[in-house]
Order: C-alpha cells, then sequence, then structure tokens
C-alpha cells in the first residue's frame, strides 16, 4: 500500500513503547503524544510547496525559504485534541477546525455531532488527527467532510493504527496517505486496537 507510511525511526519506537504502558499516568501520556506528533507531521509535510524568501544573515545576504503552503488541521474531537499544540508550534500559520465524531458502541458506527468548517475552502493541504485508526469509520467520515468541503489534498495522522482501520479507508479514500508511528495486530470483539494502548482519550485526560 504505496500510501502507508509508519516511522521506524528509533525515537518513535521508543517513545510509543512508553506510551501504551500501563503504567503511564495522563500527564506524561499527553506529553508523549506531543512528542510522537511532531516526528509524524515532520515526515507528514516533507512535501509542502516553499517559495524563495531574500534575508539578511549577520553576515551577509541570502535567498531562503518558507512555506508557501497554507496548511489546515482537523482534529477529531476528543482524543485529537492532543495533537494540536505539537502541530501548531511546528506550524503557526496553520488554520484548526474541530470535527467532532464518535462511534456508536451499538452500530460501531461514525456519528457526527460538530462541524464548523467556513463555507469557502482556504486551505492547501488537510491533516486529520486521531491518535487511533480502528475501524476506520471515524476517519472515513472525516474525509467525507473534507471533500464535501472542495480538499482535493488530505492526509490522516494518527499514532496506532490496524490492518482493518488503515484498509477501510484505503478502500473508500486511496488518494489519502496514512501516517502512522505503528501498525498492530488487529482489532477485538469491541472493535480496539490490539496491543494498542487503550482509549486515548480517555489515557489523555484521566478519565478512563
Amino acid at each position: 500500500m504505496t500510501n502507508l507510511h509508519v516511522s521506524t525511526h528509533p525515537l518513535v519506537r521508543h517513545k510509543l513503547t512508553l506510551l501504551r504502558r500501563v503504567q503511564t499516568e495522563p500527564k506524561k501520556f499527553r506529553e508523549l503524544v506531543q512528542e510522537l506528533t511532531r516526528f509524524l507531521l515532520y515526515e507528514a509535510t516533507q512535501d509542502i510547496g516553499l517559495e524563495p524568501v531574500e534575508i539578511e544573515t549577520p553576515l551577509g545576504a541570502m535567498t531562503g525559504h518558507r512555506n508557501a503552503s497554507q496548511i489546515g488541521l482537523f482534529p477529531i474531537l476528543r482524543a485529537g485534541l492532543g495533537m494540536v499544540d505539537p502541530a501548531i508550534e511546528m506550524i503557526p500559520t496553520a488554520n484548526v477546525w474541530h470535527l467532532g465524531l464518535y462511534r456508536d458502541h451499538d452500530t460501531l458506527e461514525p456519528v457526527t455531532y460538530y462541524n464548523k468548517l467556513p463555507p469557502q475552502l482556504d486551505v492547501d493541504l488537510c491533516i486529520i488527527l486521531d491518535p487511533m485508526l480502528a475501524t476506520g469509520g471515524s476517519a472515513i467520515a472525516a474525509v467525507d467532510i473534507l471533500k464535501r468541503w472542495g480538499a482535493t489534498r488530505i492526509k490522516f495522522l494518527g499514532l496506532i493504527a490496524a490492518p482493518e482501520g488503515v484498509a477501510m479507508l484505503h478502500q473508500h479514500h486511496p488518494d489519502v496517505p496514512i501516517y502512522l508511528a505503528a501498525l498492530d495486530q488487529g482489532l477485538n470483539e469491541k472493535s480496539y486496537i490490539v496491543p494498542g494502548l487503550g482509549d486515548a482519550g480517555d489515557r489523555q485526560f484521566g478519565t478512563g
């Protein structure tokens, strides 16, 4: 699957191991989510456009480069919230719009409860932020929303995915690259990723 990118960076693998541990308390969990987001965002933005800019260094003039792409960040509430701050730190000019989606526990289908996108598309690249890609339902719904909005360049950035979720997202939207820290074994009977790390939202905010 050419649009699947799983990081093999040693520090990503190290920090992901710390993130998974049941002993990791919410404060440390949030810090690790932020650190991993920075690593993955670095990989996901390697192809953004640049434009030349003239600057003065202490020793003279030169032509440098600056970001020429307007990037939109789309965290899926609520677990995606923990990925916003590090992304904004790296891309201060990015726009942020929240998408409220949850998985119905009976049907396992995504339900949209919050969407305040402006009438007109005004970004060049949309990056969906969600730590877990389990069944793929929420990710597919988010991409559907963005494509109806007019977006043509969309990427998904998560921490851990199940093969089932990756396959479903690729089946519905093969043009959307997926950036991950790990691809796990699969889903259990409750559609949780195994071995995974539990509920990413609960573990970030201490509500489990």
